[in-house]
């Protein structure tokens, strides 16, 4: 590989001055800088940030470390993160865990397995001499098994961590499921069923929350026959709309997209007509929830707005030290998406 000496050689330049060009700096001749160019696209030279930045102690490299690449909340915060490190001058290597490919949900109360993957991971990235890490998790939840002498600034997206040794976005999900639940009181309807995820969930349990601070406020008891607790997934969604409505609900809150993508494939095997006969609204704003028939009223996931924090909180860090930052949870809101798929009551229209 050629140098940047030979490259000062051949242009009869100082090395230094090579390197100046090559790093954009301006105070040379444009004669010079030309001259420089054209014998660099010559010879191919490439260079060698990473003994460059070795020297400098940095590597301007940072390592975004993914529970499982393929959750659907995963690539947007991964991609977020990736531009705002590349719009600030740092490259990024992406390390994949696999963990729902490995061990599909048998993992998320088995801290083990987590850690079985992850800490040699760690150990790789420490290895090739990266700045920092984002970790990004798959599922809301604290997660304990991150060593307690990680020498590397590390910033956890879409999780907390034990004692917020490290800083942290989540979603704001209380909010979310106030927000939704408003919106539904005011379209009119006062007995609404709830179809929640796992009961032991974070998700679900601040969704909840969230809900019955909106019906508390609108004087609406908390009736905990209409909500129903399922698997995320949308067989769950069709079972748990059968539940519901056996109650006489008037609208169905569905806590993601495959639920109610369930709960339409019942209404519409048992003839009823959403919006008309009853509401169905979402969470996670899917890309498919934009052409269910109707369009399916959800909650949008700030996932991209997760993954730009979280790096610019890396960054940060590396700027001005781990104790410029606050290591509480940062909850991002949700937005919610009004479409077709919510009406008012028929005994009100």
């Amino acid at each position: 590989m050629i140098t940047v000496k030979e490259i000062a050689k051949m242009c009869n330049v100082s090395p230094s001055t090579v390197s100046n060009i090559v790093n954009g700096k301006t105070n040379v001749s444009e004669e010079t800088r030309q001259r420089v160019l054209d014998v660099i696209k010559e010879t191919g030279y490439r260079p060698n940030y990473f003994a460059s930045s070795m020297r400098k102690q940095n590597t301007k490299l940072i390592s975004v470390v993914v529970e499982d690449l393929d959750q659907f909340s995963t690539t947007p915060i991964v991609e977020a993160a990736m531009e705002y490190c590349e719009k600030h001058g740092y490259r990024t290597i992406l390390v994949n865990l696999r963990m729902y490919d490995k061990w599909k949900d048998t993992w998320f109360h088995d801290e083990s397995k987590l850690e079985s993957v992850l800490i040699p991971a760690l150990n790789e990235v420490q290895s090739i001499k990266v700045d920092g890490v984002i970790y990004v998790a798959g599922h809301c939840r604290n997660i304990r098994c991150f060593p307690k002498d990680f020498p590397l600034p590390l910033m956890v997206a879409y999780a907390t961590n034990e004692g917020n040794r490290f800083p942290s976005v989540i979603l704001d999900d209380e909010k979310g499921g106030y927000d939704m639940m408003k919106y539904l009181i005011s379209m009119g309807h006062r007995k609404i069923g709830i179809m929640a995820g796992a009961p032991d969930n974070i998700h679900t349990v601040s969704r909840l929350l969230g809900c019955q601070k909106a019906l508390q406020e609108e004087g609406i008891p908390y009736n905990s026959g209409l909500t129903v607790f399922g698997g995320w997934e949308e067989k769950t969604g069709y079972t748990c709309a059968e539940k519901l409505a056996q109650t006489g609900v008037t609208a169905i809150w569905c806590m993601n997209d495959l639920m109610a993508g369930g709960a339409y494939e019942f209404a519409h095997k048992n003839g009823i007509e959403i919006g008309r006969d009853l509401s169905i609204a979402g969470y996670d704003n899917r890309q498919i929830s934009e052409f269910m028939y109707p369009r399916l009223t959800t909650n949008a996931l700030p996932l991209r707005e997760i993954g730009a924090i979280s790096a610019q909180t890396m960054l940060t860090m590396l700027a001005d030290g781990r104790d410029a930052v606050n290591t509480e949870p940062v909850p991002v809101p949700c937005t919610l998406m009004i479409r077709d798929s919510v009406k008012e009551p028929a005994s009100t229209l």
